[in-house]
């Protein structure tokens, strides 16, 4: 597996100021050319996300204020993974509904929240309506929060059915979200690559794959055994394997 330049460049910069230099030849190593490592710094760069020093591999890379802050937003979803599959992060039985309240005329806005909330893992159940067992507050936008109704439920009713198993599958159904952590399993099960940084990349872009598609419903709700969970627990294994061998050189150690 192939990282994608952004998970290159991002998984250097979150450890602060970064030497160009590093980030190439990490990004050719692990089968990158410079030039979509370049776009990707340009675009970020563009963001706000990052700041450039200097010039091509003499330069250095330093992540802003509002390129960490977005780093932490993305790495919500992975703490809560891994918190699930460690047993740390039970379900409290309780479904968040979420309203959007938008006026009729502003339906550019209604339509990006609403795709802002599909994007981390709500969903519809009603027109305007969505719902999740996980309080999406640190995933969703501040300024988002402002178009939203709240309201909590112990009980609820979806489709003529108020089993909670029952709705977590008709609203998130398993096997699509399993199917997504097949370029993972392949990538467990294949042998490492013998640069132990290049392979914590590799590592990081499985991970972010498999992730972006699962809405992370609590392991209660769940089919048992739970084959992304396993998977996930393996990365973690390997991901601080590598983490031990590399110190300080190792990725994302904020």
């Amino acid at each position: 597996m192939i990282p994608s330049p952004r998970t290159v460049v991002e998984a250097f910069c979150s450890a602060g100021r970064t030497p160009l230099a590093v980030v190439y030849d990490t990004a050719n190593a692990a089968g990158l050319p410079d030039q979509p490592v370049r776009l990707a710094i340009r675009r970020l760069v563009a963001a706000g996300d990052v700041v450039q020093d200097g010039r091509g591999r003499a330069g250095t890379l330093t992540l802003t204020d509002a390129g960490r802050a977005r780093l932490t937003r993305d790495r919500v979803a992975v703490d809560l993974a891994l918190a699930q599959d460690a047993g740390h992060a039970p379900w409290d039985r309780t479904w968040r509904l979420i309203a959007v309240s938008v006026e009729e005329t502003a339906r550019a806005v209604r339509d990006t929240l609403r795709r802002n909330l599909i994007a981390v893992g709500a969903a519809p159940v009603s027109t305007g309506l969505y719902v999740s067992p996980h309080d999406l507050a640190d995933l969703v936008g501040a300024t988002d929060h402002r178009h939203f109704v709240l309201a909590t439920a112990t009980a609820l009713r979806v489709h003529g059915h108020d089993d909670p198993h029952r709705i977590a599958e008709d609203l998130w159904p398993a096997r699509p979200v399993d199917e997504r952590y097949d370029a993972l399993a392949d990538l467990l099960d294949t042998p490492a690559h013998p640069d132990p940084l290049v392979q914590q990349l590799r590592l990081a872009e499985g991970l972010e794959r498999a992730l972006r598609d699962d809405p992370l419903i609590p392991p209660e709700l769940r089919p048992r055994p739970w084959r992304p969970a396993e998977l996930r627990r393996r990365w973690a294994a390997a991901w601080a394997a590598l983490a031990d061998e590399l110190g300080e050189r190792g990725l994302h150690r904020d």
